[in-house]
């Protein structure tokens, strides 16, 4: 019996895979300590009073706040406490090549950022050889350019839970609801025409000077630039108001839209 002529979309590909440049966005959780009994318990509270908050997401470890030496990190317990939070750690930012070099070794990778330096990089420099001939520096690149003014993302359908919608370089206006369990993220401001009832997470390019907006406010959680709140911290007056909620320095500040 004649064997079967191979298919015409596989016919002529040879290659199994092929690899490709993305960007893509992630959540950085900067930690400010570095012990796993002290960080997983703190986002297992956060677990507790924001259902939903982060559950399967790809995160970040940012280093850049460990002030202790690389064997004291015990970066095995972190990667198994976030797992069992249902977070997915899968890479390291910022932090000595020391710091980032131990964190490899229990395989997670450096992350470089778009337009990342080059000190997000494993390998130290290298320290010149006496009597070696020394190469004058490159001057230093041209001032950059002023940036363009900041586009908006426009969503008009509600956010429905379970839905994540990110404005990645842009502000974020949602015209309808953003329902429980949703998640809406803005590298800039996030205004909400309708109802926040899910989480609001704006400034994610550590933007300090962004704010959410929301005519009736009522979110599971409000997060600016990596500092946030969750429903139970806010007083009870401010619950289905029209509010603004800015920092002011570290603090957050929750402000009605008259």
């Amino acid at each position: 019996m004649p064997s079967a002529a191979p298919r015409p979309d596989t016919a002529t590909r040879l290659e199994p895979f092929r690899l490709r440049g993305a960007n893509f966005n992630l959540l950085v959780l900067r930690l400010l300590d570095h012990r796993p009994e002290a960080v997983v318990p703190a986002i297992g509270d956060q677990f507790r009073r924001a259902p939903g908050f982060l559950r399967f997401a790809p995160i970040v470890l940012g280093l850049g706040d460990i002030q202790v030496p690389p064997n004291e990190v015990d970066f095995p317990g972190l990667i198994k406490g976030l797992r069992e939070l249902e977070i997915m750690p899968i890479g390291t930012t910022g932090g000595t090549a020391e710091m980032r070099n131990a964190a490899l070794s229990y395989g997670l990778p450096p992350v470089r950022s778009v337009g990342g330096k080059e000190s997000d990089d494993i390998a130290a420099p290298a320290a010149p050889v006496e009597g070696a001939p020394q190469t004058i520096a490159a001057p230093p690149p041209p001032a950059a350019t002023p940036a363009a003014a900041r586009s908006t993302m426009v969503v008009e359908q509600p956010v429905r839970a379970g839905q994540r919608i990110w404005a990645e370089g842009s502000d974020l206006i949602v015209t309808s609801t953003v329902n429980a369990g949703a998640e809406v993220i803005a590298d800039g401001n996030i205004h909400v025409y309708g109802a926040l009832r899910g989480r609001a997470i704006a400034g994610g390019a550590n933007n300090m000077e962004a704010r959410v907006f929301a005519l009736n406010f009522d979110p599971e959680l409000v997060s600016i630039a990596g500092f946030y709140a969750v429903r139970e911290g806010f007083p009870a007056a401010q619950i289905g108001k029209a509010m603004q909620v800015r920092l002011v320095g570290e603090r957050m500040r929750f402000d009605p839209i008259t």
